[in-house]
C-alpha cells in the first residue's frame, strides 16, 4: 500500500481507503463488516471513512468497536457532520451547536478521544460560513479534531472558506470529498483548481461508480443482490446503465485485460493518476473484492492508456 499527503497538510493517508456508506452497519451483516475492517488494516489501509449519518450512526459504532484492537496512532479516522440523525431543531446543518454536539456523539460511537478528520458533509446555506469555520477551528484547538475538510462543496464555497480562514487566522481546511470517477469528472473544471489553490486534497467517493466501472452490469442483466437491483434505493445509479456507457465500460475492460489489471483496478488507478487525489474510498462487500481494490495502489498508467481512457470517458460526460 502506498500513502499520500492529504492536501497541503502533513497527514498521510493510504491511496485506497475503506468507506462505510451503505455497507458497514447497513447492507452487510456485522460479522462481514468486521471482517472487511480487519482485512483493510491487514492490507495496509490506514484511512477509514464514515459519517454521523451513515446507517443512523451504526456505521460509526461498528467501526469504532472493531478498530479498538489497533494502535490508534496507526489509524486515520474521518467522519462527517451535517445530516439529521435524530430529528428535531439543531440536529441538522453546520451551526456551531450542531457541529459540537454531532462531534461529541460521533466520538462516543467511535469510542475515540479524537477524530483525525472532520468534514462538512454538505454546504449549509442557513448558517454563516464564519460560524462554521470558527466552530471547526475551535474543535481543532480542543484536540477533539485534528484536521477539517468539506464534501461536495462548490468551487466558490471552497474559495470563500479559504479566504475567511486566512483572514481570521483559522487552521486551513485540508480536504474535499467529491464523487469522482471516469463517469463523473465534472469537478475537474472548477472545483479541482479551487482545491489546489486552497491546499485541499481529494478523498474521493464512488471511484467505481457504484460498481458500473467494474463491468458487473455489462450483460445488461442486473445481478441479484446488487445495488442496481434495489431501484428504490439506487435510482440515481440506473441512468448510468445506458448502452453508450456500457459500451465504453466494455472497451475499458479490454484495456484492463491488456494491462493485466481488473477493470476496477484500472478505474481506481485512473483516479489516482490525478495529482489532487490523495485517496480513493471503496465500499467493498467482500474481502476478495477489497484485496483486488487495494492492489490498485501504486499502479502507474502510461500516457497512452490515460489518453485512451480520456477518449472513452470525456470530461464532459457520456450523457
Amino acid at each position: 500500500m502506498k500513502y499520500r499527503k492529504l492536501g497541503a497538510s502533513g497527514l498521510e493517508v493510504s491511496e485506497i481507503s475503506l468507506g462505510s456508506w451503505l455497507t458497514v452497519g447497513g447492507s452487510l451483516e456485522d460479522a462481514k463488516s468486521a471482517e472487511l475492517i480487519h482485512k483493510a488494516y491487514a492490507l495496509g489501509i490506514n484511512f477509514f471513512d464514515t459519517a454521523n449519518g451513515y446507517n443512523g450512526g451504526r456505521a460509526e459504532e461498528l467501526l469504532g468497536t472493531e478498530l479498538q484492537r489497533y494502535d490508534r496512532r496507526r489509524l486515520v479516522v474521518g467522519t462527517k457532520v451535517y445530516w439529521d440523525v435524530e430529528g428535531g431543531p439543531n440536529f441538522f446543518g453546520l451551526s456551531r451547536k450542531h457541529i459540537f454536539e454531532s462531534c461529541e456523539a460521533s466520538l462516543r460511537r467511535l469510542q475515540m478521544d479524537y477524530v483525525d478528520l472532520l468534514q462538512c458533509h454538505r454546504y449549509d446555506e442557513g448558517t454563516p460560513l464564519l460560524e462554521t469555520l470558527r466552530a471547526l477551528d475551535d474543535l481543532q484547538a480542543s484536540g477533539k479534531v485534528l484536521y477539517a475538510g468539506v464534501s461536495c462543496w462548490s468551487a466558490e464555497q471552497i474559495a470563500s472558506a479559504a479566504q475567511i480562514a486566512k483572514k481570521q487566522g483559522f487552521r486551513p481546511l485540508i480536504s474535499d470529498q467529491p464523487c469522482y470517477n471516469l463517469l463523473n469528472r465534472g469537478d475537474e473544471a472548477a472545483v479541482q483548481p479551487a482545491c489546489e489553490a486552497a491546499g485541499l486534497g481529494w478523498v474521493i467517493f464512488s471511484p467505481l461508480a457504484q460498481g458500473v466501472l467494474t463491468g458487473k452490469y455489462a450483460s445488461k442483466k442486473i445481478p441479484k443482490g446488487s445495488r442496481a437491483a434495489d431501484k428504490k434505493r439506487n435510482e440515481w445509479l440506473m441512468p448510468m446503465l445506458t448502452p453508450r456507457i456500457l459500451s465504453a465500460v466494455e472497451a475499458m475492460r479490454r484495456i484492463a485485460k491488456a494491462k493485466k489489471l481488473s477493470p476496477g483496478q484500472l478505474a481506481l488507478a485512473w483516479t489516482l493518476s490525478n495529482k489532487v487525489v490523495a485517496s480513493a474510498i471503496v465500499g467493498a462487500s467482500s474481502a476478495a473484492q477489497l484485496e483486488e481494490n487495494a492492489a490498485a495502489s501504486g499502479v502507474t498508467l502510461d500516457s497512452k492508456t490515460l489518453a485512451e481512457l480520456d477518449a472513452l470517458f470525456p470530461a464532459a460526460g457520456l450523457g
